[in-house]
């Protein structure tokens, strides 16, 4: 039996997941952001150096950076923007 009749792939309109597109990325540590700047959640990753994590807004290029300490935290979802 064929799947619902009301979900529509369009070729062209996916975003390519960066996991998947960028090999530097794949098994890096990542927390997840909900940018409250544009409304939309991405993840960032943490830098080569494991100093902290960074990154940017994927919609306005808010940029964001949190140090990793030496106590760490258990939260994998933070706000930014």
């Amino acid at each position: 039996m064929p799947g619902p009749d009301y979900i529509v792939d369009i070729e062209g309109l996916a975003a390519p997941d960066p996991v998947e597109s960028d090999a530097s990325l794949r098994g890096r540590p990542w927390i997840a952001i909900h940018w409250r700047c544009c409304g939309v959640y991405s993840r960032i990753y943490r830098n080569a150096a494991a100093t902290s994590y960074e990154g940017r807004c994927p919609k306005c290029g808010h940029p964001v950076r949190l140090a990793v300490g030496a106590q760490g935290t258990s939260a994998r979802f933070f706000e930014a923007g």
